[in-house]
């Protein structure tokens, strides 16, 4: 028996909410590494004697993709706030995040790759993990699809009450 009786439930998805907040934030972690490895090459990485990053269509892919991270912290950090709160809102929180991570997650992962060119998609250098690593952490626990109609269904069912 997992806890009291008739609570297993509520304790189980209390659970699997930490784990879920958990894989969040790893998405974070790896969204920063992988715009860390992109922004350094595109420092470095010269093309008609220039670097690749002062080519204006460049700085503004990488500008959007350091708002989307931004947007993916952010929704890692109100679900952390929520974690405490009651279940709805706790739940709704942690599904938010999750749909968000699983959508921003996917384009940095396709937006570095994108700029590098493809060439760090080699076994050799890191990007290719973390790319990999954004894909699979929005399958775990459910996709973006999955926490989005949870989130929405969450938000209806408090409508209702």
């Amino acid at each position: 028996m997992l806890g009291e009786p008739d609570a297993g439930f509520a304790t189980l998805e209390s659970s699997i909410g930490a784990g879920v907040l958990a894989l969040c934030a790893e998405a974070v972690g790896a969204m920063e590494v992988a715009k860390e490895h992109t922004l350094e090459y595109l420092r470095t990485r010269r093309q008609f004697g220039v670097a690749i990053g002062s080519f204006q269509a460049l700085q503004h892919r990488m500008a959007d993709l350091l708002l989307e991270i931004e947007q993916a912290r952010s929704a890692v950090i109100h679900a952390t706030a929520a974690l405490g709160a009651g279940r709805d809102e706790r739940e709704r929180a942690l599904s938010a995040a999750k749909h968000t991570i699983g959508r921003i997650g996917a384009r940095v992962a396709e937006e570095c790759i994108q700029l590098h060119g493809g060439i760090r998609m080699t076994w050799e250098l890191p990007l290719a993990h973390y790319a990999k690593r954004l894909v699979m952490i929005d399958h775990q626990f459910g996709d973006e699809d999955h926490h989005l109609e949870r989130y929405i269904t969450l938000t209806r069912s408090q409508r209702h009450e």
